[in-house]
């Protein structure tokens, strides 16, 4: 089996959110704002998608300080638990901080805070609900210089 991470376009993130973070919900809320600014990654197993992530330029809720948000991290059932989605995060935010030194952060479902914990992210504020998502914690990452 051989796999890798790449770039990849916005257009190509959305199968994956759609069938992993929004099944059955319009095509049009897998096009994320500012998609066409972000970094998108994938990770490619025997040459098919089968996982994504992008980055994001925006402050950590109720901060202005610059930041990296990470979101629509999503990676099929049949290849979770190989460590792609830690090389995309690691991966991603290595692009990301030569861009722009700063922290990460993400909105985590809540069925997922403790891999980003694994990951080193800390809970930031309370437990919040994201209509036709589910709950929700904010997870920050100080990333060294």
């Amino acid at each position: 089996m051989s796999d890798r991470i790449v770039s990849i376009s916005a257009a190509e993130t959305r199968p994956i959110r759609g069938a992993v973070l929004r099944p059955g919900q319009p095509a049009e809320r897998l096009i994320y704002p500012d998609d066409n600014n972000a970094l998108h990654l994938g990770a490619i197993i025997d040459d098919q998608l089968v996982a994504v992530a992008s980055f994001y330029q925006q402050p950590i809720p109720d901060t202005t300080a610059q930041a990296w948000r990470i979101r629509g991290m999503a990676t099929l059932p049949e290849n979770r638990g190989n460590g792609l989605g830690r090389r995309l995060v690691e991966a991603g935010l290595k692009q990301a901080q030569r861009i722009q030194q700063g922290p990460a952060w993400c909105n985590a479902r809540t069925t997922a805070a403790g891999y980003y914990q694994r990951l080193g992210f800390q809970q930031l504020g309370d437990t919040f609900d994201i209509p036709d998502i589910g709950p929700h914690v904010v997870m920050v990452l100080e990333v060294a210089d």
